[in-house]
């Protein structure tokens, strides 16, 4: 449904240029929930803007269900981005207009009759929980409420694609997961293709499907949720991870434990989570192993878990207990610092 190929842009500035994205490449399944992480200044939002053109690609190709983009007409971008809703951090409500305004005036634009903005009006204000507060102006909403708000005026159109800019990093933990569980409801319900931007794991956790991690304009890992939250392979992405998993302990409490030998994380996938494999391995080699911390997380798509182990006993020993856990599909990594 979206495709990215060989995306690349660059800036202008006083030094010369600034190079946002480097031949960038996605590839966005029609009903899927795509994200894209990075860090501030990563290219993120660049990368978004380009998918329906807001920002023009210095070089490579947009492609929305089969109709490159940057090759057709001005007349025909604008109406080819019909088919794209796009909603953003802050809102960008009409302060002065109603909530029913703020969803009817893109309408009335585009010359849909009375009934018909109506009717598409009271439809998406119904589908984000909003239907009685047509009537109220944005000053009256709630952070969350605005955001939905924001959500109905995207999905007036009958868009195919739903672009999300950081939709969620202004709200509170709570209303984010409302807002989450909304935009899975739409992805579901109406079959909405969804590519998303955020700085916040717990996001990508929640409604993925695939992940691409971004540093500085280049796509450094990709790959479905899941795999990535099992198996992730760059520094920055386990950075990520750390912020919602403790990954890795510190120095510091590595000495006030004590510890030596072995600290290892150990990672479950699907079925194997609820497998009592740690107690296996106490039973069929002379190791002692001691839970440090442990959790675990339910992604769209699965279950993670994740254990980190202080392993004691002989060390060719306690490399035949890693061995088996691998041969059960665990994913063991030796943490630093130890």
């Amino acid at each position: 449904m979206i495709k990215l190929e060989n995306i690349t842009k660059v800036f202008p500035s006083k030094n010369g240029t600034v190079k946002a994205l480097n031949n960038v490449n996605l590839h966005v399944k029609k009903g899927e929930i795509h994200g894209v992480i990075g860090y501030s200044g990563a290219g993120k939002s660049t990368l978004i803007r380009c998918v329906n053109l807001l920002e023009k690609p210095t070089s490579g190709s947009v492609f929305i269900d089969n109709v490159e983009m940057t090759s057709l007409s001005p007349e025909k971008l604008r109406k080819t981005r019909q088919k794209i809703g796009m909603i953003f951090q802050h809102f960008n409500l009409l302060k002065t207009a109603t909530v029913y305004d703020n969803v009817a005036i893109p309408l009335r634009l585009l010359g849909y009759d009375k009934q018909e903005v109506e009717t598409r009006v009271n439809k998406y204000l119904d589908i984000v929980d909003l239907l009685e507060k047509k009537h109220t102006y944005p000053s009256q909403l709630s952070g969350g409420q605005k955001q939905r708000v924001a959500i109905a005026r995207a999905l007036s159109q009958d868009p195919q694609v739903l672009l999300s800019d950081e939709a969620t990093s202004a709200l509170d933990p709570e209303t984010t997961n409302s807002i989450l569980d909304l935009l899975l409801k739409i992805n579901e319900e109406l079959g909405i293709t969804i590519l998303l931007i955020t700085h916040e794991m717990n996001v990508i956790q929640k409604i993925c499907d695939y992940v691409y991690v971004i540093e500085n304009g280049d796509l450094i890992e990709q790959g479905t949720a899941i795999d990535l939250f099992t198996n992730p392979v760059e520094n920055t992405t386990k950075k990520f991870l750390n912020t919602i998993s403790q990954r890795k302990l510190s120095d510091n409490l590595i000495a006030q434990l004590k510890l030596n030998g072995t600290v290892t994380r150990l990672t479950f996938r699907g079925e194997n989570t609820g497998q009592p494999l740690l107690a296996q391995v106490s039973q069929r080699f002379k190791v002692e192993p001691n839970i440090l911390t442990a959790n675990i997380m339910e992604l769209k798509n699965g279950i993670v878990g994740n254990l980190v182990i202080h392993l004691v006993g002989e060390p060719h020993v306690v490399a035949e207990a890693l061995q088996f856990l691998r041969e059960h599909d665990v994913v063991t990594e030796e943490l630093e610092g130890k």
